[in-house]
């Protein structure tokens, strides 16, 4: 048996060696993430959960990615990134077989969501393993060429997860009955991760420099934990940077909440009347493609004249195409192309559209501890989706599709107001597109 693989100087050697574990540790990486926000939303539209507790419950599984930079010195601390990979890819494969273990019960509910919390949380401790790891494993002259296959695998997950997941869920239904075909997919993904964590546990390189910080004290971490939370609080015009973060996609939020259950619904309840398969075929392929050509074409423009000049630009993309649904909503066309033409749209739009967010998150997290502020955006950026996307499904069925998605444009209008007051200097963006094509569409 070969050996489990070291670094080593010669960069062919070691580019070589990272097509084994790169690719996969990213397609991993994606891969829960678009369950837990995403395929879990269409699971339990199709088991016959209410829009109000789908979008309460489901939004509430964004908590682990909010409060997950208050847990990432943890990672850091407590055994090598290398350990925290493979046991979380084991976590997140036991919590989707306990997913699919309580779905054909009476309780499924209560059962699912618990595991799906489990799920949650291992996923967002591999985020911050699996970063952290990257930096050590990969020298630094290697990590520039590597940023696109990151982030292409990483789309590559999304696709997975919307398109050909969601699609074999429905292919079963016809055979197996809704809670007995969504119990098999998410069984065959469990299995999945459990041959990931295996293949991990032995093509995964053993960097030098991954080693538990021990020759650090527990006041130590605490002390520098508290001084980079401050600084990012004391940054100038921190409450207005936090605003931008928490209501740039205030509408969008509450979208993606609400866009797969109106595609699934019945006509006779203002919905569109899709199967699951055909629900699968629009997001995850069309609209996975649409939103990947978005952010491609926002990053490029956006490194050429700034984000400054792009902003205005940019957040009418993410927020007008959205008036799609207005239209959906209103005529509820049978044509299949029809609808995957308007999502393709408002999925460009969003795409497009993002590059300005992740830019000023870029942007704000500038200076000492960059890294550390950067991951507390991310955060906030979680909390933005949680807040609105909770209430979304109640509103939903209070007022009905049509006039939701009237409301889901008037719900633009804080996304426009804190974009003309943010200050931006206007060079900003236009050296950061290796950077914004890091990081994947959320």
């Amino acid at each position: 048996m070969s050996e489990i693989p070291t670094l080593n100087d010669d960069s062919t050697y070691s580019r070589r060696q990272a097509w084994r574990w790169i690719p996969s540790l990213y397609f991993a990486q994606g891969v829960p993430y678009v369950v837990v926000m995403t395929v879990a939303v269409i699971m339990y539209k199709r088991l016959g959960v209410s829009n109000t507790e789908i979008a309460l419950y489901t939004s509430w599984l964004y908590l682990p990615w909010v409060i997950k930079p208050f847990w990432s010195p943890l990672v850091d601390v407590l055994r090598t990134k290398r350990w925290w990979i493979v046991s979380m890819q084991l976590l997140i494969g036991a919590g989707l077989a306990g997913v699919a273990l309580t779905l054909p019960t009476s309780n499924f509910l209560q059962y699912s969501l618990a595991f799906l919390w489990l799920l949650a949380f291992s996923s967002a401790t591999h985020d911050i393993a699996a970063d952290g790891f990257y930096m050590l494993a990969m020298p630094a002259h290697e990590q520039a060429w590597f940023v696109g296959i990151r982030s292409t695998f990483y789309r590559l997950a999304m696709i997975a997860g919307q398109g050909l997941l969601v699609m074999l869920a429905g292919a079963l239904e016809r055979l197996q009955g809704i809670p007995q075909a969504w119990a098999t997919t998410f069984y065959l993904l469990g299995g999945f991760f459990l041959i990931c964590s295996a293949y991990h546990g032995f093509v995964l390189p053993v960097p030098s420099s991954d080693t538990p910080g021990t020759d650090r004290t527990a006041s130590e971490v605490i002390s520098d934990f508290i001084e980079t939370f401050i600084s990012f609080f004391n940054k100038p015009g921190i409450g207005l940077s936090l605003a931008f973060l928490l209501l740039y996609r205030f509408s969008e939020a509450q979208l993606a909440k609400m866009a797969s259950p109106f595609l699934l619904d019945p006509i006779a309840k203002g919905g569109l009347g899709f199967t699951t398969e055909q629900v699968g075929v629009v997001y995850g392929t069309v609209g996975i493609a649409m939103l990947t050509l978005g952010g491609i074409l926002g990053g490029i423009v956006a490194a050429r004249q700034g984000l400054k000049f792009w902003l205005w630009w940019m957040v009418a993309a993410i927020n007008l195409p959205n008036a799609v649904y207005v239209f959906l909503s209103q005529v509820q066309p049978e044509n299949y192309i029809v609808v995957n033409l308007c999502v393709a749209i408002e999925q460009f739009g969003y795409g497009f559209g993002f590059t300005a967010f992740m830019l000023y998150m870029l942007y704000i997290s500038r200076g000492e501890h960059e890294t550390a502020h950067y991951a507390i955006c991310t955060g906030f950026m979680a909390l933005g989706m949680m807040l609105p996307g909770m209430l979304s499904g109640w509103l939903q069925e209070l007022i009905g599709y049509q006039r939701f998605f009237i409301w889901m444009m008037i719900a633009t209008v804080p996304s426009f107001i804190v974009c003309g007051l943010v200050k931006i200097d206007p060079s900003f963006g236009r050296r950061n597109t290796q950077e914004i094509t890091e990081e994947s569409v959320t």
